[in-house]
């Protein structure tokens, strides 16, 4: 996601209600933050954060974090909040190749990856968030058990994920590779960039890996 340079975002953004300032204090007592011990899902990267929003709303009974590196990013997602205080979200301004700096083994349930940076070129090939380094990051803080659910218009990074996921023993289910024309468009909450892609055609593609422990 591309936007540009917003002076002062970072200082905007502390007056967000849903804002965390030191996400690493939080690491193994988010149930102090959300107040409860409700299930934890994270999405990784949060675009313009209708997803992420829609969420929060739709599941009261489940906390959501959103992990962000630029202030930028998260200051336009916070901004539909308008600086409402949400019990069951919260806006993380972190690297997400350092998950395990904010969780601690078993501490999230659920991590989302919508529409990442596909990294064509394969010398860039570890900066993808599917990238085995970033599965065995994401296997660190999943519960037993625990999901990641993927959605990409990108086929060859889809392709790259699904081998991914296999290689690092975890368990492939509810594979679409058109996903508004699958039985799972029902329950699918749409972020900004694929209403766009999919109202040019666009196939829309997702899975689901659970992390079977070993």
């Amino acid at each position: 996601m591309r936007l540009r340079n917003i002076p002062g975002a970072e200082e905007a953004l502390r007056e967000y209600p849903t804002f965390v300032d030191n996400p690493v204090s939080y690491r193994g007592k988010w149930s102090e933050r959300f107040g409860n011990d409700r299930p934890i899902h994270v999405e990784i990267g949060c675009g313009k954060g209708r997803f992420i929003n829609t969420l929060a709303e739709k599941h009261p009974d489940i906390n959501f974090i959103a992990v962000e590196l630029k202030a930028e990013v998260i200051l336009r997602a916070a901004q539909r909040t308008e600086k409402r205080a949400i019990p069951n979200l919260a806006f993380v301004q972190y690297n997400a190749a350092m998950l395990t700096d904010l969780f601690v083994p078993g501490e999230v349930s659920r991590i989302y990856l919508n529409f990442s940076d596909p990294w064509p070129k394969k010398r860039h090939a570890k900066r993808r968030l599917t990238h085995a380094n970033f599965l065995m990051a994401y296997k660190q803080v999943l519960k037993p058990y625990g999901e990641i659910h993927l959605k990409t218009d990108n086929e060859k990074l889809f392709e790259f994920s699904l081998n991914q996921f296999s290689d690092q023993r975890f368990q492939l289910r509810h594979i679409t590779f058109d996903l508004h024309n699958s039985p799972f468009a029902a329950d699918n909450v749409m972020t900004e960039y694929e209403e766009r892609f999919s109202s040019r055609g666009q196939r829309i593609y997702r899975t689901e890996a659970i992390y079977l422990p070993e």
